[in-house]
């Protein structure tokens, strides 16, 4: 099966496409909404697996940084393919591995930056301005390719002191 493409930009509306259609295909994933984006786009997390040992992967936590929800979302797809055909990833049994763990994925956390950066945000919007007058306090960073705000206009800027650079 060939659901998630790898040759386009992804965005918050193809994301959920995706998911519609995997969750047709492979009935057993779990998909939850567990909130929403500052403009109201769902935020999904699917459930591979009912096995005792938890894992969490998430991705697109910044706008720029949206390839990992496809690398994710592509996980999922070939997850459930293995499953189905009782076959292996990576040399590891996925029934095995469903039956002993539960996976959690998150593949865009950032659905609003993601789709800023890739062109699914109009221009005209409220949106898209506030986004642009929070990128003008940053003028070395690229927007809006290296997008690193919320959307709302919560600076990023404000948690650098709460990170360790290694």
């Amino acid at each position: 099966m060939n659901i998630v493409p790898t040759n386009v930009l992804y965005n918050s509306y193809l994301l959920r496409q995706n998911l519609i259609l995997l969750n047709h295909v492979y009935p057993f994933l779990n998909i939850q909404v567990v909130g929403n984006s500052v403009l109201g786009k769902p935020i999904y997390v699917v459930k591979l697996g009912n096995g005792p040992n938890k894992v969490f992967y998430s991705g697109s936590i910044h706008a720029n940084e949206w390839i990992t929800s496809v690398l994710l979302m592509k996980f999922i797809e070939n997850y459930c393919d293995a499953y189905l055909s009782d076959g292996s990833l990576y040399g590891y049994s996925v029934r095995n591995l469903f039956n002993s763990n539960s996976i959690y994925i998150m593949p865009m956390v950032n659905p609003d930056g993601v789709d800023l950066v890739n062109g699914y945000i109009n221009e005209n919007s409220t949106s898209y301005r506030n986004a642009v007058t929070i990128s003008s306090r940053f003028p070395n960073i690229p927007f809006p390719s290296g997008w690193k705000a919320n959307i709302n206009g919560v600076d990023l800027k404000i948690y650098q002191p709460f990170c360790e650079v290694i």
